[in-house]
């Protein structure tokens, strides 16, 4: 086929395009979306899309997409018009004369939220400049101010990732991972379900194709019993409701591919096993008839325990209403089944944009999208307490991905919470003096650990002390003190503002204790602050004392004293006693010898370590401050060679910790309890006596991944009652 001929068919294509674009508008509403298209076509002349097809093709699939909403025709324009600032020569003020402020302004909008493309590489360690911060922040306050900026993009993302098959294999992965991290979420938390499934689906395809085809294959093999199943269901089910006078519509559910995968992973089950394989949805007029049909469905058949959601009394934070239940349907078989009204059916799927369908909808549609952008604007409020670039970052991607619990006062007010919040989180949202002199918890009238997690429904009193202040320990994320970086910034504001020589103290506490419980010897202090961008090592400590800095992550970062060492990335266990050859370690300038690793100080990724070759054993692996090494004589020394840590090996590594505690009834049982949840092998356990003094110590020796590791399992140990020590020996 020509250029020409091809270029023929796309004109043919983008008209019907435009004529449906126009359909059952008014004339001064069609006038502008026609100048829209005819600039918009102006502006992209000559630009070919990497399939081959004329520019404007992507922009009016793009309108189209936004047009199945109802949007409104500015919106349709702005949709038409998205690339051309970034990619033609017209600027925005000919864009403004052109069209319109409002139209330019939300064209304007969309290409700022390309910042959202390098937003995905700021959560996972790049450096963060605040200038970037400052730019997201524009965005959202743009996304908050006009929410149909975010439906054009979330577009415009759609259509690119239904034709993703002309890139190559790169760029498709890293667009299918940039829309799960970031426009996926978005588009649920603004509630619009029929592009965050459609977007997860076409992801999954790219990053995990033979999952996709697997799943795919499996649905369409067994689709025809299925139909023929939910076909009974709906029958049998409507005649049911229509006998109790309930008038319902009652019609099978699609399951996407992604959330039967997402399911898959998260229960570990199998594809027969998911529950909401088998599906139905009833839609009635008014809420009493959803709870009305809901008794009809579980007077019919037996409801499945823990799989009963109440999103009408409790709704999600996107706004999300309907009812949730899973019975034992016909045939001994699970079956799912929503029941929700027919609005809410609405705005479960269209969210945010759902008013501009539903005209005679009781909530105000201002009010609507006022609530949908909550949580943004929340975001953006709060910043008394942010600590820099990286507590901005954090909070957005916890609130772009977070669900919500609803927990309620004992004045019952009802507070909204991330998901995984806990009673001290509570204490925070509550008010911040309230947190800082937090010292217990009453949940549902009953005490309970601060670290518990609250569920929705949960009433939640804290007890305060008047002169309490806020403990290191509620920083540790290993800890569990915490889960919302909200309260995590003001106890770190807290100690921030105390006495520098107090947290210069504090600083230099836990450096010494990391170290010593660490078993690693001291590191370069330049280094160290230079790692941590400090100017002068005190400020470093300073840092360290008022929670900046975090034990864990002071830890992490020992792992990296050599810049050759890499910590293994998935370990798998190995026996102790065993000293059998490891493999994967770099002998330099050596040829490839059998390695092993040294019994006397069983070195762990994240120490400096040190080659001797031995008689007829390969090469042993010691740690540099191992004491033999350190007693070598000057003929020995000769035989020690560099080596470096295995990159991605597959092993686990023995240490020795030593624990002591004051006894009481069932202290090892606990300890063993922390082991096992941290997936730590014990290879050995000595207890010694109880002494005069009513203390026992524990030598163990466990298997670690690394460090970090490492010093997560001693955190969790020394949190029990009555430890008092827990450090690494050898």
């Amino acid at each position: 086929m020509s250029d020409a001929h091809a270029d023929s068919q796309a004109a043919a294509g983008t008209d019907a395009v435009l004529v449906r674009l126009m359909e059952r508008r008014p004339e001064p509403e069609r006038a502008v979306i026609a100048q829209a298209y005819n600039l918009a076509h102006a502006a992209h002349e000559g630009q070919k899309r990497r399939c081959g097809d004329p520019y404007i093709v992507h922009p009016l699939a793009v309108a189209e997409i936004l047009d199945e909403l109802h949007l409104d025709h500015e919106t349709l324009a702005a949709a038409l018009l998205h690339d051309v600032l970034e990619d033609t020569k017209l600027d925005l003020p000919a864009l403004t004369r052109e069209m319109g402020a409002t139209v330019a302004d939300l064209v304007q909008g969309v290409t700022r939220m390309e910042v959202l493309a390098g937003y995905g590489q700021l959560g996972r360690g790049a450096t963060l400049e605040r200038q970037q911060v400052e730019r997201l922040k524009k965005l959202l306050l743009a996304m908050t101010s006009d929410v149909r900026v975010v439906l054009v993009k979330l577009a415009d993302r759609l259509h690119n990732l239904r034709t993703l098959r002309h890139l190559d294999s790169g760029e498709r992965q890293r667009i299918a991972r940039e829309t799960l991290e970031i426009y996926a979420p978005l588009a649920s938390r603004l509630g619009i379900g029929q592009f965050k499934w459609e977007m997860e689906d076409l992801a999954l395809r790219e990053l995990e194709p033979a999952t996709y085809v697997s799943l795919a294959r499996q649905l369409d093999e067994r689709r025809a019993d299925r139909e023929d199943y939910i076909q009974q269901v709906v029958a049998l089910l409507s005649s049911k409701l229509r006998e109790e006078g309930i008038h319902a519509d009652v019609r099978g559910r699609v399951k996407h591919i992604y959330s039967i995968w997402q399911k898959m992973q998260q229960k570990s089950l199998t594809f027969d096993q998911v529950f909401d394989m088998r599906a139905v949805r009833i839609l009635v007029d008014d809420v009493p008839a959803c709870y009305g049909a809901l008794g009809v469905v579980h007077s019919q058949w037996k409801h499945v325990a823990r799989e009963f959601d109440d999103y009408i009394a409790n709704p999600k934070s996107n706004r999300y209403r309907s009812l949730h239940t899973a019975v034992i349907g016909p045939g001994g078989k699970t079956l799912e089944v929503q029941v929700r009204t027919h609005e809410m059916h609405l705005h479960a799927e269209y969210g945010v944009a759902a008013h501009w369908r539903y005209k005679e909808g009781t909530v105000d549609p201002r009010q609507e999208m006022e609530a949908r952008v909550g949580w943004l604007k929340q975001i953006l409020e709060e910043k008394d307490d942010a600590e820099g670039p990286r507590d901005f970052i954090d909070r957005f991607n916890r609130e772009l991905a977070s669900d919500r619990v609803y927990v309620v006062t004992p004045q019952g007010q009802v507070l909204d919470l991330q998901a995984g919040a806990t009673p001290l989180d509570f204490a925070y949202h509550v008010h911040t003096d309230v947190g800082h002199r937090c010292r217990g918890a009453k949940v549902n009238g009953k005490m309970v650990p601060l670290t518990t997690t609250l569920r929705s429904g949960d009433q939640v009193e804290i007890l305060t002390t008047r002169n309490a202040a806020p403990s290191r320990d509620w920083l540790s994320t290993h800890l569990g003190y915490l889960a919302t970086s909200r309260a995590r910034a003001k106890v770190r504001h807290w100690f921030k503002h105390q006495d520098r020589e107090k947290n210069l103290a504090a600083g230099q506490e836990i450096h010494d204790r990391e170290l010593r419980r660490l078993g690693v010897s001291a590191p370069d202090r330049r280094w160290l602050r230079e790692r941590f961008n400090y100017r002068a090592f005190d400020d470093f400590l300073v840092g360290l004392g008022c929670g900046d800095v975090s034990g864990a992550q002071l830890a992490s970062a020992l792992q990296h004293l050599m810049p050759r060492a890499e910590a293994p990335a998935a370990p798998a266990r190995r026996r102790a006693r065993a000293a059998r050859p490891v493999t994967g370690f770099q002998v330099h300038g050596v040829g490839n010898l059998l390695t092993q690793m040294a019994k006397c100080c069983q070195p762990v990724p994240g120490d400096e370590i040190v080659g001797f070759v031995t008689r007829g054993r390969g090469v042993s692996v010691h740690r540099r401050d191992c004491p033999q090494m350190l007693r070598l004589e000057e003929q020995a020394r000769a035989r020690l060679v560099d080596v470096s840590w295995p990159g991605g090996g597959t092993e686990t590594y023995p240490v020795r910790v030593l624990i002591g505690a004051y006894d009481r009834k069932g202290l090892l049982r606990d300890v063993t309890t922390v082991l096992t949840a941290q997936d730590v092998n014990i290879e050995a356990l000595e207890m010694q006596d109880v002494a005069r003094d009513h203390t026992v110590r524990i030598q163990l020796t466990v298997q670690v991944a690394d460090l970090a590791h490492l010093a997560r399992v001693l955190d969790l140990i020394a949190q029990l009652p009555n430890v008092f020590e827990a450090r690494r020996t050898g």
